[in-house]
């Protein structure tokens, strides 16, 4: 007799059907799992025996062969511990088979039969939903799942015997609740920068219409607190957003206690992260930052010093919101569609163009610097401002700040604005102006006549690649959204072109 458990394998967040054959036959006594395990799944073997025999159930004097189907589908990952155990249980009597029919299983055990917390389980919810099933998963992963849908049924067992005990009929395992992680306290806010009113401005744009942005300034000027305070302006997560960025985390195991949170991502790698760790890869070809800011900020501090080709690996998942890593035996995709801040010195030193200060190898300095940072990349970033050194007149003056709640409410009004133009022209496809199609914009961001003439005249003298022209014009819309303007006026399109301005001596291609 074979025994079937039904689990999930993971290619990037999508969840693929597996089916957990357990066969106990007369043979060399032993346990032989089959169908292209990894080596986590291979030390199921040790895991599982231990935790039947901690629960009371002792295997028999016999072959036990556990195929994992489809053969050729490679299987990563400790979550089969589960399954694979509760095959063995049903295929010994101890478990109802019928009952297992209605349920996809992930779990990892522990040698004394508990059930440990994985990574997935939201994803796994997702799938079994999709297929008419309830969902087997450890404790620890309840919460999580539980946001997959009200009416997906859920057993979350501490431990094997729980479990066995639900289904026997002498324990009755409750459902879990979603939650959501508490708001720390505590969090940066616009009002604790002096002076910086440009900055301000410019990040309230950024903001307002998700584009990319870049902070030129020397040591000391406040290019990061700025980037930090950026979070606190930005709209709260809508549910289908939060439910996309929790499903990468999941997979990632980056969902503490599987309470999600509708916090956008604040991602900050340092400047030593490698390709597999910005775009993702590694053995098993894991998420990486760009897709953990998915729907949030990618700060990337000392901008110059991340590795160029690092660098260049951003320039596809700007442009298409997602990195796809491809290797000879797979094809993983993983959605990015995050928002790039940078900061950077302006040269080595991070002194050039401050009054008084002469850089001992002159202009060498700051060109060499700034030429770590390729054209394309730089084409791709829409707002480009200077942050000058603060004043002590801004550091002692009594007049507080404004602070990040009044910012926020009229970015979510401009953001509000695009969720209506788009969900009118596209179908909501788009989610802010920096996401629109290039077909949409010249429509949505067309300029008065005073407006189109600056552009036209603009455009031919700095030379505009045809991708910075339609950034141009969407910080442009952007602009008339947050003055709540229908048609984008001469100055909004000149103050889209100052951004551009800014950084026109790095290595643009614009």
């Amino acid at each position: 007799m074979v025994a079937r458990v039904g689990t999930i394998a993971f290619q990037g967040i999508e969840g693929v059907p597996v089916d957990v054959q357990v066969m106990v036959a007369p043979g060399k006594v032993g346990m032989q799992i089959v169908g292209l395990p990894d080596k986590a799944v291979a030390e199921s073997r040790e895991r599982v025996q231990a935790a039947l025999h901690a629960s009371g159930l002792a295997l028999p004097a016999r072959k036990v062969t556990v195929n994992l189907a489809p053969a050729d589908l490679p299987k990563e990952g400790s979550h089969f511990d589960l399954a694979i155990a509760l095959g063995l249980m049903s295929a010994l009597g101890a478990v109802p088979a019928d009952a297992l029919e209605r349920y996809l299983v992930i779990g990892e055990l522990g040698l004394d039969g508990t059930v440990a917390a994985v990574s997935g389980a939201l994803p796994a919810a997702i799938a079994a939903n999709a297929l008419g099933k309830g969902l087997i998963c450890p404790a620890p992963s309840g919460p999580e799942a539980a946001w997959a849908g009200g009416a997906l049924d859920i057993l979350a067992p501490a431990s094997l015997i729980a479990l066995a005990n639900h289904f026997r009929g002498t324990q009755i395992l409750s459902r879990p609740v979603p939650s959501i992680r508490a708001e720390p306290a505590g969090l940066p806010d616009l009002s604790d920068i002096c002076g910086q009113e440009t900055a301000r401005r410019a990040l309230e744009v950024a903001a307002a219409g998700g584009h990319n942005l870049l902070m030129v300034g020397p040591p000391g000027a406040g290019k990061s607190m700025l980037a930090a305070r950026l979070p606190s302006i930005l709209p709260r997560l809508s549910p289908a957003e939060l439910l996309d960025v929790s499903m990468i985390h999941s997979v990632a195991g980056q969902l503490p206690g599987g309470t999600l949170s509708d916090r956008r991502p604040f991602r900050t790698p340092h400047h030593s992260a490698t390709m597999a760790a910005m775009v993702g890869g590694g053995l098993r070809a894991r998420p990486g930052e760009a897709s953990l800011a998915h729907h949030g900020v990618l700060f990337l501090d000392e901008l110059p010093e991340f590795s160029p080709q690092v660098l260049d690996a951003l320039r596809q998942p700007i442009e298409t919101a997602e990195c796809i890593i491809a290797r000879a035996n797979h094809r993983v995709s993983y959605p990015a569609a995050f928002q790039l801040v940078a900061a950077m010195n302006p040269c080595r030193c991070g002194m050039a163009g401050e009054p008084g200060h002469v850089c001992a190898r002159g202009p060498r300095c700051r060109t060499e610097y700034q030429a770590r940072i390729s054209g394309p990349l730089m084409d791709r970033i829409d707002i480009r401002i200077e942050v000058p050194a603060v004043s002590a007149a801004d550091m002692i003056r009594p007049m507080a700040s404004e602070k990040s709640a009044a910012v926020a409410a009229r970015v979510a009004r401009a953001r509000e604005r695009q969720a209506e133009r788009f969900a009118r022209l596209d179908g909501g496809l788009a989610r802010c102006n920096a996401r629109a199609a290039t077909a949409l914009v010249e429509t949505i961001a067309a300029p008065d006549a005073a407006g189109l003439q600056l552009l036209r005249d603009a455009a031919e003298k700095m030379r505009f690649s045809a991708r910075a022209y339609h950034r141009l014009l969407k910080v442009a819309r952007t602009l008339a959204d947050l003055d709540g303007q229908p048609t984008v006026g001469r100055l909004h399109v000149a103050e889209a072109i100052s951004y551009r301005l800014t950084g026109e001596s790095l290595p643009a291609a614009a």
